[in-house]
């Protein structure tokens, strides 16, 4: 079984923020894979300072539980609201090719249909 997380961070106007990553197409919600002897949350604290330099400010909030089935048969994703938060700088240096705040009703055009369902049902 393996297990990610994602963020939905959510900015003072109501924005979410979205990735473009290097190595696949289309926007998504930060995040990744939950590395042995980690938290979910501190993979998700880890993940979003390396792909979108934010570092999260007390506790998220876990909005769902999904079995990516499409992976692998024993893969699940874990949605977490992230509200409190400050920037940093990003530790990524390849992963990330840009990011972008975006109105929940005007997600950008390459945003994935996963994404758009995510971002709705973590609203």
């Amino acid at each position: 079984m393996t297990l990610g997380v994602r963020a939905l961070v959510v900015n003072e106007k109501g924005e979410v923020l979205l990735v473009e990553h290097t190595y696949m197409p289309g926007w998504h919600l930060p995040g990744g894979g939950v590395e042995r002897g980690e938290t979910a949350e501190a993979a998700l604290a880890r993940e979003l300072v390396e792909e979108a330099g934010v570092r999260v400010i007390g506790r998220p909030s876990l909005r769902a539980v999904h079995a990516s089935l499409g992976r692998s048969r024993g893969d699940h994703v874990l949605l977490y609201r992230i509200e409190a938060w400050e920037a940093c700088k990003a530790t990524s240096r390849w992963e990330i090719l840009r990011l972008g705040w975006f109105a929940p009703t005007r997600l950008p055009e390459g945003t994935t249909a996963l994404t758009r369902r995510r971002i709705a049902e973590g609203l």
